[in-house]
């Protein structure tokens, strides 16, 4: 009976263990935050708690602004994505449009946050291509004198943030679909007189959204702290307020850093707010579904609506490919004047120059993003099989990680970065430990590991435990069966969340910043430090080779599973 408990609460204790340890350091960087947004700091001189940080804060100019900048980012940004989603779901789930947007998700995934906003931006702005294709139409030779890219508003913002979490919201409902039943949901729809995108949205949507749900929730506190969309695409005066946040962290007046804790955790009530509001959003929209629902109406000819569902997406698909190709473009012309659509000459300079300058922060990026993303896998490997050896002796349901678990893996993504990364950074200091790729690693995994864990558990569950059983009645242990059946049955599905841990990797601005203190630069940091000039030659070579290491990834986790199962054809689908 003892090694009976034993052998069930061992899994138990990993289960919990594997999250806690991965959101220890959100902890760790909230208190490292609190402590000074209330005035106590010793090292630089805060010896007394005090409301005087806040007080500072409330009088900083423009802060209202800033505020209502990131409140309206997260809701607004989240709410055109999601519904992008369903919409498109409700109207191309199961025909060719599904499979060729299946197809095109890995390279839109592998674009990192900063280059995608970079190439919206040489796209839409006034010199960009949008407005050379109208200048002979409109009869104008010099750019207009329009403020877009930077726009009061935070358009432009948004807009490269739903290009970004558009697709990504689209992989994770794409996993989830297979737990909702759509083609029962939809047959039985039909046969009720309801039209394609009517059924969908009012009988397959809901049980789709449950499981996307803190995806979604981690896309609106993304998007109300995003600070590198923000520098590219946002306004400056006044910026959103983690924009300001790294300002004063970084600024030569030490007292700012009070200034910047208050700040950090107005951001955290920000970001909560959104998420306060969204929930809500969320309960109204269920009310006005279940209205829908008994109202009775059919809408079976949505031929039009099916049409017009097709926008949102493709637009953001378009906005990223195209804007890589602009990039491109830029990184290899010569002079190019407007209005000319394409460059009159072309030549390598800008490469010949970029190439040895990005050499180190190159390497850098791929060593902390292959690191941080292989330590994510085997974390989460570990945590999902203790998972399911603890749940398969207890129930024969459907096995899934439990909500606390799920809510520690998110928690890194829902609270905002600049939130708890300069208390973190703070407390690094306070124990003397210097930068280091080894540090910045350990800052990675706590962001890569929620991907990688949102990308495999799914797959993780679904295999057959039949299979084990039978390696299990041929004398096999746990680990050959973990190693010789699960991980070459979960090839595909094991490479692709790695791929994901490698971009995610790759993409982070803030936690390479505040951990890495400029001493580590990446070929993301280094990317947005140009956002600030006006070289488009050397900002097409950045971003461009900022993409390169993810797109690599994604192609070897589609390539060497087939390259694997040759003669195993039962297994070229797991």
């Amino acid at each position: 009976m003892a090694d009976e408990r034993r052998g069930r609460s061992f899994p138990l204790l990993v289960t919990y263990a594997v999250p806690c340890l991965l959101a220890l350091p959100v902890g760790v960087g909230l208190v490292g935050v609190v402590l000074p947004a209330f005035g106590y700091l010793p090292a630089l001189g805060g010896e007394h708690l005090s409301l005087e940080p806040f007080r500072q804060l409330v009088a900083m100019p423009g802060l209202g602004v800033s505020v209502l900048l990131s409140l309206a980012s997260g809701l607004l940004t989240t709410a055109v994505s999601t519904l992008g989603v369903a919409l498109f779901l409700a109207a191309f789930h199961g025909t060719a449009g599904d499979r060729l947007a299946r197809r095109l998700l890995a390279p839109l995934l592998a674009v990192p946050h900063a280059a995608a906003a970079f190439g919206l931006a040489f796209l839409i702005a006034p010199s960009g291509l949008f407005f050379r294709l109208l200048a002979e139409p409109l009869g104008f030779d010099r750019p207009p004198d329009l403020l877009i890219v930077g726009d009061p508003l935070g358009l432009a913002m948004m807009a490269g943030l739903v290009a970004k979490e558009m697709p990504f919201l689209l992989l994770v409902a794409f996993a989830a679909l297979l737990q909702a039943d759509p083609e029962r949901r939809m047959q039985l729809s039909a046969s009720l007189g309801y039209g394609r995108v009517t059924a969908f949205l009012l009988a397959v949507w809901p049980g789709v959204y449950r499981q996307i749900r803190l995806p979604v929730l981690a896309v609106a506190a993304y998007a109300s702290g995003v600070v590198d969309v923000a520098l590219i695409l946002g306004p400056s005066l006044p910026a959103p307020l983690a924009v300001r946040l790294v300002a004063w962290m970084n600024d030569p007046d030490l007292s700012l850093r009070f200034v910047a804790s208050a700040g950090a955790l107005m951001q955290l009530a920000v970001t909560a707010g959104v998420l306060l509001l969204w929930i809500a959003g969320e309960r109204l929209v269920g009310a006005l579904r279940r209205g829908a629902t008994a109202g009775g109406r059919r809408s079976a000819e949505d031929r039009a609506l099916r049409l017009a569902a097709s926008v949102p997406v493709a637009i953001a698909g378009a906005s990223v490919f195209f804007g890589l190709s602009w990039l491109f473009l830029w990184s290899i012309a010569g002079f190019w004047a407007f209005p000319d659509i394409l460059p009159p000459s072309v030549d390598l300079s800008t490469w010949n120059r970029t190439l040895p300058n990005a050499a180190g922060p190159l390497a850098t990026t791929f060593l902390v993003a292959i690191l941080s993303a292989s330590l994510a896998l085997v974390l989460v490997v570990i945590m999902l099989e203790a998972r399911r050896r603890q749940f398969r002796a207890a129930a024969g349901r459907p096995v899934r990680l439990p909500r606390m678990v799920a809510g520690l893996i998110y928690l890194p993504l829902i609270v905002p970065q600049i939130a708890f990364l300069f208390g973190l950074q703070v407390t690094l200091l306070s124990l003397d430990l210097e930068p280091s790729i080894p540090l910045l690693v350990a800052a990675h995994l706590v962001f890569v590991a929620p991907y990688v864990a949102l990308a495999l558990a799914d797959p993780w569950f679904a295999v057959d435990p039949r299979y084990e059983q039978v390696a299990a009645s041929l004398g096999h242990g746990a680990v050959a069966t973990l190693f010789r059946i699960r991980l070459p049955m979960l090839t595909h599905a094991v490479l692709t969340a790695l791929a994901i841990g490698f971009a995610t990797s790759v993409g982070q601005y803030l936690p390479t910043l505040l951990i890495g203190a400029g001493r580590l630069p990446t070929i993301t940091t280094e990317a947005v430090a140009l956002a600030s000039g006006g070289n488009r030659r050397v900002i097409g070579a950045y971003a461009l080779l900022q993409t390169l290491l993810p797109f690599l990834a994604f192609t070897l986790s589609g390539t060497l599973p087939r390259l694997l199962s040759r003669g195993r054809l039962a297994m070229r689908r797991a």
